[in-house]
């Protein structure tokens, strides 16, 4: 189970809407400071992503809780997000080569790049199938395990001494 701490903001019936903050690992890479992703990570920093996710422990707005994925979803959903379009667009696209073997076209370059882009529109269209199929699956969906043993930063701040 991958699991990701947030903010519960707002309930709709049995599934609640949390804001997490995007967190990047690159901090704690040795190449942090030469490396092209740890650059971008930083640009996107505290930035905040809202999930929709199974209610099961009954939070309230304003709640500090743990989301759950399973991890067996998170790769079919990636394989499916990225592998879908492009194993269909080099399917197309050898099939266009074929095509234009088989006609016996001298440029068959442009045949073979109409049939990938097909191919490619083919594979989003999949994934779309796919999403739509899969939306009210609660396999495929996060859920909230737990409220959160850590105190929100803002009551940290206000704590007097």
């Amino acid at each position: 189970m991958i699991e990701e701490s947030g903010q519960v903001i707002s309930r709709e019936g049995d599934y609640a809407w949390v804001e997490t903050e995007r967190k990047s690992t690159c901090s704690s890479c040795a190449a942090n400071k030469g490396c092209g992703t740890g650059v971008i990570s930083k640009f996107y920093s505290g930035r905040f992503s809202r999930v929709k996710a199974l209610n099961t422990v009954n939070a309230s707005v304003g709640d500090r809780v743990v989301l759950g994925l399973a991890e067996d979803a998170l790769v079919r959903g990636s394989l499916a997000v990225y592998g879908l379009p492009l194993l269909s667009l080099m399917v197309m696209a050898l099939l266009g080569s074929a095509v234009a073997d088989e006609v016996g076209l001298q440029q068959a370059d442009g045949l073979t790049a109409v049939f990938g882009l097909a191919g490619l529109l083919f594979g989003f269209y999949l994934v779309r199938s796919f999403s739509h199929r899969i939306a009210a699956d609660t396999r495929y969906q996060p859920v909230i395990l737990r409220h959160c043993n850590e105190f929100p930063t803002e009551t940290l701040v206000n704590i007097p001494r």
